[in-house]
C-alpha cells in the first residue's frame, strides 16, 4: 500500500526534453511526461486506451502526443482529440492526467485525488536551485522497498560502519544520541557529534587538520524526503563562529516505483564561493561511493527478508525515529482507506 494523495517527484527538470516524451513508473502506475510549447510538464497514464500499447512509444505532436500503435492522438488533459478513420471520438476515449508541478528543479507528480492536489504541502528544496547553493543532481535506482531506505536514512548511526571510509569517520556518531521532534508531516532528527575526526568526504574543503564537531539537522517528510541542514567547524572554534566551517544542505527524496523498487533523486549542496568551481562535481562523486555502500547494504537487507519472511526485527533505541515516521505514513494510508 502507498500514500495516494501525496506530491512525488518523478525526475529532474532536465530529463524531460523539450521535444521528446519520457516514461517513468510510479507506484506501480505508467507515466509518460512530455513538455508543452510553453515548457509546462504534462503527466499522463503511459497506456493508450485503445490496446494498452505505451503512449511513450509514439510520438509528440505539438502539445498532444500520438500513439505509435493505431495513431490515437491525445491532448494535455488526456483526452483523445484524434482517432485515424474515425469521424468522430468516442466520449470514454481517453487517459489519465495527473497534477503536475515544478519546484526547484524537482518535478513533482500527484498520485491522488486531482481535487486535492495542494502545492502548500510540496517540500521546501529550496537549495535545488538557488544561488547561494551549489551542487550535482543525482540520481539511483534501487530494486528494494522505499521503506527499507527510508529506515537508513533515518538512523544515521550507520554512518560510523557503512561509510567507516567515505560519510563517516568516527564511531563516535553511533554513539551521539540524536533528538527527534514530531514537525507536520513528519519529524525533525537531529544529531551532534564532539571532537571527532574529520570524515575523508570533506578532505578536498577541509580548513583545519585537527578535530571537528560535526552536525546533521533535517527534516523527514511524507512520503519520503529528507531535507538537511548539515556541517563541521573546527572543534577549537567557538560554537557561534562559522567561518572556517564546511555547511551544505542536501534534498533527498525517495519515490516507489513498485513495492519492490525505487527510485532515489538526491543532492548535497554547497554554499556558492566555497572551492574552485569544481567542489561541486568532487562531493558528487564522493556521495556516489557513499551512497553505493548503502545501496550494497540495503539491497542485501532486501534479499535477506526475502528469504526469511517469517523472522522479525530486533527493535532498538536506535530505531526511534525511523519507528515514528512508520507510524505516520501507515496513519496517512489509515486515513485514505477510511
Amino acid at each position: 500500500m502507498f500514500i495516494r494523495n501525496c506530491w512525488y517527484v518523478v525526475a529532474w527538470d532536465y530529463e524531460i526534453p523539450d521535444d521528446g516524451l519520457f516514461a517513468r513508473t510510479v507506484l506501480n502506475e505508467p507515466l509518460l511526461l512530455f513538455r508543452k510549447a510553453d515548457g509546462t510538464v504534462v503527466a499522463l497514464e503511459d497506456r493508450c486506451c485503445h490496446r494498452l500499447a505505451p503512449l511513450s512509444m509514439g510520438r509528440k505532436e505539438g502539445d498532444c502526443v500520438r500513439c505509435g500503435y493505431h495513431g490515437l492522438k491525445f491532448d494535455g488533459q488526456g483526452h483523445c482529440v484524434e482517432i485515424p478513420g474515425l469521424a468522430s471520438v468516442p466520449a470514454r476515449a481517453r487517459v489519465r492526467s495527473y497534477p503536475v508541478v515544478t519546484r526547484n528543479r524537482w518535478v513533482f507528480v500527484w498520485m491522488g485525488a486531482p481535487e486535492r492536489a495542494d502545492p502548500a504541502l510540496l517540500p521546501d528544496n529550496f537549495s535545488c536551485d538557488h544561488p547561494d547553493w551549489q551542487h550535482v543532481p543525482g540520481y539511483l535506482h534501487y530494486d528494494t522497498s522505499y521503506l527499507l531506505i527510508c529506515d537508513n536514512l533515518l538512523d544515521f548511526s550507520h554512518l560510523s560502519y557503512v561509510h567507516a571510509q567515505t560519510l563517516g569517520g568516527s564511531d563516535e556518531i553511533a554513539h551521539a544520541r540524536p533528538t527527534i521532534e514530531p514537525i507536520p508531516r513528519g519529524i525533525k532528527v537531529s544529531r551532534r557529534v564532539h571532537d571527532v575526526p574529520s570524515p575523508a568526504y570533506h578532505a578536498p574543503m577541509r580548513t583545519s587538520d585537527g578535530n571537528v564537531d560535526r552536525w546533521f539537522v533535517y527534516d523527514f517528510v511524507l512520503p519520503g524526503t529528507l531535507l538537511m541542514d548539515s556541517g563541521a567547524r573546527p572543534v577549537e572554534d567557538a560554537p557561534d563562529d562559522l567561518s572556517r566551517a564546511l555547511r551544505f544542505h542536501s534534498c533527498q527524496t525517495l519515490t516507489p516505483e513498485t513495492e519492490h523498487s525505487t527510485h532515489y533523486f538526491f543532492q548535497e549542496a554547497h554554499r556558492t564561493g566555497m572551492g574552485d568551481g569544481t567542489l561541486a562535481r568532487t562531493m558528487h562523486e564522493g556521495l556516489l561511493v557513499a551512497f553505493e555502500e548503502d545501496r550494497r547494504m540495503i539491497t542485501a537487507q532486501a534479499r535477506m527478508i526475502a528469504r526469511s519472511p517469517g523472522v522479525s526485527m530486533l527493535p532498538l533505541a536506535m530505531d526511534a525515529a525511523l519507528v515514528r515516521f512508520r507510524r505516520i505514513v501507515d496513519e496517512a494510508i489509515a486515513a485514505e482507506r477510511d
